[in-house]
């Protein structure tokens, strides 16, 4: 059966190429605490006028802007984890980015910088530790230095704030150890541990009247039997009891996204493809070799953006990260293997063309993964005088990259939902892909997916 489905183009060829959701973004004493006021007993939780599934930076985003816009709604959270931010939005780079790579005009451009400024205001207004550590894009050859120039061109049209390119002294002097020719200087590109910041949103949504329950892991959507009128969908929990019933659902379920929206009908394209960014720890001796960010100029021929310094807001730095696929979508290291979830992968017809045009680049990746030695070459390449010595294995995390049949990664934002009369498909929408740099973007996101509710909804009119 045909599906309404809607693609919002934001394409270019350098979307998407940092692979940050990997990590291990240490999440507040604050989280431990809201666990237990926000859990919620088994039994029916009740019912909604809206319904939010997945608790991450997207959903807990979008979840309070729309409470905010009307408080009279009662609106709820689904959880399938312990905690809010648990996979994504808790397994991240850190990073407030300022929307340098993207094509200019495009939907992910425009929200990228206007959640630069939402999200500095936000964590000035709530007190949220973060600092304004800067970003150096780094050109260490002629060939690097026309694609960088092309890079400030579609900052400056971006209207990225104060980007300058700079070379000679002026890099030594933001960054000493660093070795270039020439550098885009970003000054308003920072950290900040968005696990946290995802904590605030769900804290700012329950003082609003929203309920949010965690270990409620979604597994099945029904429409609701006799005296359905006013709530004709069911969310059915895994565990005995968990049912919900609500007039409308809007599913945020970051690598759960495609599963969710199958159960309503949805088809199975685009799929999540989970690949997973393993990082290096730089040792503490050599930590004060780097001040803020420093990113490679991408190479449009791969789809990943490669290896880069990021400082973190306990003082450490983090190095990388690599690009393989995960045997789990939820699976952080080589041990986490789920056979059905990668059988899925694989014989998926997009990621057997992608893993054919991209072969080398693949096995090189995890060749890195396997002997971090073999990243050193890469880390000289900007700073030379970190060692082998002076590395070890760190946190990873795994981004929940959409693929469609082609092979292609999907940068777009998609929404998707069925067709006919019944309840599953008028009343449930699915956001099936927000991509990167989702965090950084997450309250002009929210602004726009509570738009989208109003209108698919009639909420508000």
């Amino acid at each position: 059966m045909a599906q309404v489905r809607q693609l919002l183009q934001v394409g270019g060829p350098l979307l998407g190429r940092g692979l940050a959701n990997a990590g291990g973004a240490s999440t507040a004493t604050a989280a431990k605490k809201n666990h237990k006021r926000w859990q919620s007993s088994s039994i029916s939780a009740g019912d909604y006028d809206l319904v939010v599934v997945g608790g991450g930076i997207v959903g807990a985003a979008s979840a309070r802007e729309i409470l905010l816009r009307h408080p009279s709604l009662k609106v709820a959270i689904l959880e399938k984890e312990p905690k809010l931010a648990f996979h994504q939005s808790g397994h991240n780079s850190g990073v407030i980015h300022a929307g340098i790579y993207y094509k200019p005009g495009t939907l992910k451009a425009r929200l990228c910088v206007e959640g630069l400024h939402l999200a500095y205001k936000y964590l000035d207004d709530h007190k949220i530790p973060y600092k304004k550590s800067g970003k150096l894009i780094v050109a260490t050859d002629e060939k690097e230095v026309k694609l960088l120039e092309d890079l400030q061109q579609r900052g400056i049209a971006n209207k990225v704030p104060d980007l300058k390119m700079i070379e000679g002294d002026a890099i030594r002097e933001i960054e000493p150890f660093c070795k270039g020719i020439k550098a885009l200087h970003s000054p308003h590109t920072g950290i900040v541990d968005w696990a946290l910041v995802t904590e605030h949103y769900g804290e700012d949504f329950k003082h609003a009247g929203g309920r949010i329950y965690l270990d409620y892991n979604v597994t099945k959507f029904s429409e609701t039997k006799e005296g359905s009128a006013d709530y004709p969908v069911t969310i059915h929990g895994s565990r005995p009891g968990q049912i919900v019933r609500t007039k409308n659902v809007l599913t945020c379920g970051g690598l759960q996204s495609d599963l969710l929206a199958e159960k309503t009908g949805c088809p199975k394209d685009p799929r999540i493809v989970p690949f997973r960014g393993e990082y290096l720890l730089l040792s503490k001796e050599k930590q004060h070799m780097v001040k803020g960010n420093i990113y490679p100029v991408p190479d449009p021929r791969f789809p990943f953006l490669g290896v880069h310094f990021t400082p973190r807001m306990d003082g450490s730095i983090w190095l990388g990260p690599n690009a393989v696929l995960a045997l789990k979508r939820e699976g952080y290291t080589w041990g986490d293997i789920n056979l059905f979830e990668l059988f899925d992968a694989l014989r998926y017809p997009g990621f057997m063309k992608m893993a054919s045009k991209y072969i080398g680049f693949g096995l090189s990746e995890m060749s890195k993964s396997a002997f971090i030695n073999l990243q050193i070459k890469a880390l000289q390449k900007y700073i030379p005088d970190i060692t082998e010595y002076d590395i070890q294995r760190g946190p990873a995390g795994v981004r929940a990259q959409a693929m469609d049949l082609q092979g292609n990664l999907v940068d777009d934002f998609v929404f998707d939902r069925g067709v006919g009369s019944g309840a599953l498909a008028k009343r449930v929408l699915h956001c099936r892909n927000a991509p990167s740099p989702g965090a950084t973007s997450s309250l002009a996101i929210a602004k726009m997916i509570a738009d989208k509710i109003e209108g698919e909804f009639s909420i508000g009119k």
